[in-house]
């Protein structure tokens, strides 16, 4: 960042630079204490005397500009602004009207140095000492309407610039942080999607490998059908992957169904799956999230169940809010994330990813252990009525 804004203080010598060349514009309103000092007619001993205070001035008015931001504390801050205005009212009664046009900037630098609570009143508090010492000071009444108005105006207008800068600084770090949550999102979701595929695909590879070495000796013929099948799998896997990272892939609910009776019958689950949905007005989110916890489902009855069979069911239903397109997953086996019948106590990464895919899709998971295995249901909403199918047929 090449500049620093009012009420912030600069970080490098770059923003330093800026800072100082834009305050010290701003300075050339100073041409009338120095041309008083120049042209005034005063004693040496007096010139050297106002040539120091506006020194001073100067100094004390640039030192609290520069240091204002990071926390100051505020009473350092309104000592500081006492300095000025006690330099200001000293010089203005020494050498005339002339010197009054300083509360311009004490207004200015409570504008710049102070929270708005505070500045509205010290702001006022400088124009109104101005005012009285215009009144004292021989015709400084003539001064008071040329430098009034600019005390007020320059004062709040500070106060305006100084908390603009802090909305644009807190969107720009709430931009940084929106951008932050969706790279998280990203990879949450990255996550899940590896997790999903390549937990099916290798528990498939798995499954058909040690059938392979266990048909090579006497079935060889039937073995290298199960590499081939292996080769197939590993291959869809590559795809799904290179998909899954570039961020386009959609299962579909019909192909996880076949893939499901595969995996289910090479781990030598009897199976009972429905016949191919119509899936017709079925949003894609909810038709993804269905196939995504199938796949998480049959992924878990293969590895962890010890399954003999296994019935997947599709239902639609209507409900109060909608219809419900409803996908059940039910096995026979001992194994599952949770114990007793419910909401599973102790999920897996599976699970807990599955679960933040439906809710995303506006369904919700069921997961837990019945009488005789475990059952899993899934649901989301269908969009307009369907015709999905509830038969349910049998494979091998």
């Amino acid at each position: 960042m090449s500049g620093v804004g009012i009420g912030q203080r600069p970080e490098n010598r770059r923003q330093r630079a800026v800072k100082a060349l834009w305050t010290g514009i701003w300075l050339v309103y100073l041409s009338a204490p120095v041309s008083d000092l120049l042209h005034g007619g005063h004693a040496f001993g007096v010139q050297v005397l106002g040539w120091t205070g506006l020194v001073a001035f100067v100094v004390w008015y640039m030192l609290l500009l520069f240091r204002t931001g990071r926390g100051d504390r505020t009473n350092l801050v309104l000592g500081s602004l006492a300095v000025l205005a006690a330099q200001s009212t000293v010089l203005a009664l020494t050498l005339g009207r002339e010197w009054l046009v300083l509360f311009v900037y004490v207004s200015i630098a409570s504008g710049a140095a102070l929270p708005l609570s505070m500045a509205r009143w010290t702001i006022p508090g400088a124009s109104a000492l101005m005012t009285v010492l215009a009144l004292v000071v021989p015709e400084g009444t003539s001064f008071i309407g040329a430098l009034l108005i600019p005390a007020l105006l320059g004062g709040f207008a500070m106060t305006g610039v100084r908390e603009l800068i802090r909305t644009t600084v807190a969107l720009r770090e709430a931009r940084a942080t929106v951008a932050q949550l969706a790279a998280n999102e990203e990879r949450l979701r990255l996550a899940r999607d590896l997790h999903d595929l390549l937990g099916h695909s290798l528990s498939l590879i798995t499954l058909k490998s040690e059938l392979a070495g266990r048909m090579l000796p006497a079935q060889p013929d039937e073995a290298a059908q199960q590499v081939a099948d292996i080769e197939q799998v590993s291959r869809q896997a590559l795809v799904d992957v290179r998909e899954a990272v570039t961020g386009y892939r959609r299962p579909r609910l019909a192909a996880e169904l076949a893939g499901a009776k595969v995996a289910l019958s090479a781990a030598g689950v009897v199976a009972e799956l429905p016949g191919e949905p119509d899936l017709t007005g079925v949003p894609e989110d909810s038709e993804a999230a269905l196939a995504w916890a199938l796949r998480e489902a049959v992924t878990n009855v293969v590895r962890h169940s010890g399954a003999r069979r296994c019935v997947v069911e599709l239902l639609d239903r209507q409900t109060l809010d909608g219809a419900v397109l409803e996908l059940s997953v039910e096995d026979d086996g001992s194994g599952g994330p949770g114990p007793g019948p419910g909401p599973a106590n102790d999920p897996g990464n599976g699970l807990t990813g599955l679960t933040e895919r439906l809710e995303k899709a506006g369904g919700a998971l069921e997961a837990g252990r019945i009488r005789q295995g475990f059952r899993l249901v899934a649901r989301v909403p269908a969009g307009s009525s369907t015709d999905v199918g509830t038969d349910v047929g049998s494979g091998a």
